[in-house]
């Protein structure tokens, strides 16, 4: 089944191409969400949107849904970037927020748009940005890679990168105060030194590509990037940093109040595209493309 046809022009004139009656019935919330997406741009910059689920985690393929809202900006364009993410992958996340900066350039403004939360990586990702646009509804979270490991069983679990090492740190400090201390010293040797080794890897490029992407805002980088991986201030991996912490922490965040008219513009469209997708999948659109992986 075709989903256009040919509507009569005039002579010698391209025909008009319609969407038949079905195919826009079927994409009527996609044509409802990008019709919001260029309301907003009337009076911002192009906006582009990567929302994704709790159980869709920042990684590699999200390379194809960045590039395909890219096809259409213009480079050196100033470039918003509506962002919600359970966090992820590291080393995709510098490849995405490194494939935006390089459409924006150095001479126009990149903003990040944190409607609900954006953390771990997607904290990364926004710091990327040279503004963070904020409400009350929004946060940040500390900046804890998640490293997939696997059981004596082959079952794979997530494990904090973080909070390895220090439990790690924690009982070598215990063999070294008291060398004869049997409980210490078996909790101690419990520890892989290849997966203490990949850890701190883990942890070291975080960090560095933290206070890379702070760097280009002339920022406190490596006071920012330390408070955002302080896991003795931030124990959870989900806790909240709010606008307020945020701006304290030295970060160019633009608060924008709830009643805001944008600002509602903004969480209307995040509301439509949280409902356009499942816990594992992720959306990618701007006004000119649209991809749910």
């Amino acid at each position: 089944m075709t989903n256009a046809k040919k509507s009569p022009s005039a002579a010698g004139a391209a025909p008009i191409i319609e969407k038949t009656p079905m195919f826009t019935a079927m994409n009527a919330a996609r044509y409802q969400r990008q019709a919001l997406i260029r309301e907003i741009e009337t009076d911002n910059p192009n906006l582009l949107c990567y929302v994704a689920g709790p159980k869709a985690p920042v990684e590699r393929a999200d390379t194809l849904g960045f590039v395909d809202m890219l096809h259409n900006v213009t480079p050196g364009q100033p470039v918003d970037l509506l962002l919600h993410t359970p966090g992820g992958d590291v080393d995709a996340a510098e490849k995405l927020i490194t494939l935006v900066r390089a459409a924006v350039g150095d001479d126009s403004e990149f903003r990040v748009i944190v409607p609900d939360y954006a953390k771990s990586a997607g904290t990364l990702m926004s710091l990327g940005a040279n503004k963070i646009i904020m409400s009350d509804s929004s946060e940040l979270g500390p900046i804890d890679p998640q490293v997939t490991l696997r059981d004596g069983n082959g079952n794979e679990h997530s494990q904090s990168a973080l909070n390895y090492l220090m439990a790690y740190k924690d009982a070598e400090d215990a063999v070294r105060a008291n060398p004869d201390d049997v409980a210490a010293r078996i909790t101690f040797e419990k520890f892989d030194p290849t997966v203490v080794r990949k850890f701190t890897s883990v942890r070291n490029r975080a960090q560095k590509f933290a206070e890379n992407l702070l760097k280009r805002q002339g920022a406190n980088f490596s006071k920012i990037a330390s408070e955002l991986m302080d896991i003795t201030r931030y124990p959870s991996h989900g806790q909240m940093i709010g606008w307020e912490a945020a701006r304290d922490m030295g970060l160019e965040i633009d608060y924008r109040p709830m009643f805001d008219p944008t600002w509602r513009k903004y969480w209307a469209l995040y509301c439509h595209m949280r409902l356009a997708i499942e816990s594992d999948q992720r959306i990618f659109e701007s006004n000119y493309s649209s991809l749910v992986l």
